[in-house]
């Protein structure tokens, strides 16, 4: 009994002198319902950019008469000020909001940006009042500034929220189990938007906002305008409902989760030190590596080809194919349903077997062909070919999005997740940005030189994504895994013990 107890009491001791150099706890592996669970956040950002590129884009340039290019660019503005994704992936590296590095700014952020939706939805209906009342003028101008202003800081609460959720994608999870969260997580976007295109089309089903019977009569003016107090009436309550649902969804698929499954704290070399990286130093490791910049230019390229007909497809479907905005709506439906088939296939049987780089080039060619599909459909002035070719170009978006998240999570060193998923999101937003300005200056073009044929003005901006599609592919011969992976951690040493010396 003496030499057992003397055992135990040195073995206590031992425990007790040495707290710092216990083995962490084995953190649990995420399952698969948390997996569904975190893509419940995914599913509000889809029905958010259904309601922003889909529902006021539409308005805007159709019902309202907003330049397209005007109109293009006030949204874009919330893809501007992606620069800032890169500083809230590192705050969310760095600081703690809430007791959490991730999830706190997930909530903070979707509280902002879903009551700014509806705001910017308001100053919209004074800017086609402003239009009716006095066409293109000084005010009209200043109205859209601040259209473009309130879009703006929609985006930096959208990169508040979306980037460290990003960056807690890698934290919660391993190389092995990493690809089946991104499909599930990135087909419960498209989840989104297919479930938010289908309520929102119920809701603005109604005939008095809808072609003719929209349509008033001012007296001062010989053609007839858009009637703005109906669609307000119409519009308006979507924009409460909608968001709301959103913010719900935020809360409900992230709270618990980090606390639960996040490896931040073990996997990080760098988390417990002094010394920790600070937003030069991980601006610093983020340019060491040649590959950076190689795959940034790569993800610019191909995510401002994918989304080029974004901010034009519902307008196409107005006047081209003469849908109301219910109808026009729902075109978002096959493109989501077979954005939702590609990335489950992509991640659960095509990558493992075709590997991230041959995947992203099959995506490409695929999704040039449907640009060339659409140019088609309208020329036959055929509905069904429009609705047939954007569920294959859903399957090339499922596609190139599973592949390219995929290859994005392989290029971040997990010392500065958030600061790479930082710029990584920036280069598709920005991407993004220029490609909701792209459709509409393409379009904007097209309709000075075939002012007369709507379809060939459209037509115009589809070859352009197509082309786009065949850049991105040139690009993508020059990513290495290999190089970036055996790079890393020698720049992130490089940087700290020259900050040392």
């Amino acid at each position: 009994m003496t030499c057992l107890s003397s055992v135990v009491q040195r073995n206590t001791v031992r425990t007790n002198s040495q707290p710092r150099f216990e083995e962490k706890p084995k953190m649990p592996k995420i399952k698969l319902l948390t997996m569904f669970r975190l893509g419940l956040f995914q599913m509000g950002l889809g029905i958010m950019s259904l309601l922003t590129l889909g529902v006021l884009n539409r308005v805007m340039i159709d019902e309202l008469k907003v330049l397209p290019f005007v109109a293009g660019g006030a949204i874009a503005m919330s893809q501007f000020v992606s620069p800032a994704r890169v500083w809230f992936g590192q705050m969310s590296d760095a600081k703690a909001i809430l007791g959490y590095h991730r999830t706190g700014y997930v909530w903070l952020g979707a509280v902002a940006f879903t009551t700014l939706s509806f705001i910017a939805l308001q100053v919209i209906w004074q800017l086609g009042g402003s239009i009716q009342a006095t066409g293109w003028s000084i005010q009209s101008y200043a109205i859209a500034g601040i259209v473009g202003l309130i879009f703006a800081l929609y985006g930096l609460a959208l990169s508040a929220s979306s980037t460290p959720f990003a960056a807690l994608l890698v934290d919660v999870t391993d190389e092995d189990n990493r690809s089946q969260l991104i499909a599930i997580v990135w087909s419960m976007l498209m989840v989104g938007i297919v479930v938010g295109a289908i309520i929102s089309s119920k809701l603005l089903a109604r005939p008095e906002i809808c072609g003719p019977e929209i349509l008033a009569y001012n007296p001062t003016q010989a053609p007839p305008i858009v009637d703005i107090g109906k669609l307000k009436a119409t519009i308006n309550p979507v924009f409460k409902i909608m968001p709301g649902i959103v913010l719900g969804l935020s809360w409900l698929g992230t709270v618990g989760i980090e606390k639960k499954y996040s490896r931040y704290n073990s996997r990080s070399t760098l988390v417990e030190r002094e010394d920790k990286i600070t937003f030069i130093r991980a601006l610093r490791v983020l340019t060491a590596n040649r590959q950076t910049g190689v795959f940034f230019s790569f993800l610019l390229v191909l995510t401002l080809s994918l989304f080029t007909q974004d901010a034009v497809m519902e307008p196409y479907g107005g006047e081209v194919f003469g849908m109301c905005i219910s109808e026009t709506t729902k075109l978002n439906v096959p493109f989501g349903m077979g954005t939702l088939i590609g990335i489950g296939f992509t991640g659960f049987l095509i990558l493992p077997r075709l590997g991230k780089q041959q995947t992203i080039k099959i995506g490409c060619i695929t999704a040039a062909v449907c640009s060339g599909l659409f140019i088609m459909a309208g020329f036959a002035a055929n509905p069904g070919l429009l609705k047939s070719s954007l569920l294959f170009f859903g399957l090339a978006s499922g596609v190139l999005t599973a592949a390219a998240t995929s290859l994005m999570l392989d290029l971040t060193a997990a010392e500065v997740a958030g600061t790479f998923i930082g710029a990584w999101g920036l280069a598709q937003a920005m991407a993004r940005g220029l490609a909701t300005v792209l459709g509409g200056g393409v379009l904007n073009l097209g309709k000075v030189l075939f002012s007369q044929q709507p379809v060939l003005a459209y037509g115009l901006v589809f070859t352009v994504q197509a082309v786009g599609m065949i850049a991105a592919i040139i690009l993508l011969r020059r990513i290495s895994i290999r190089e970036f992976q055996d790079n890393a951690k020698s720049a992130i040493a490089v940087v700290m013990e020259s900050d040392l010396d």
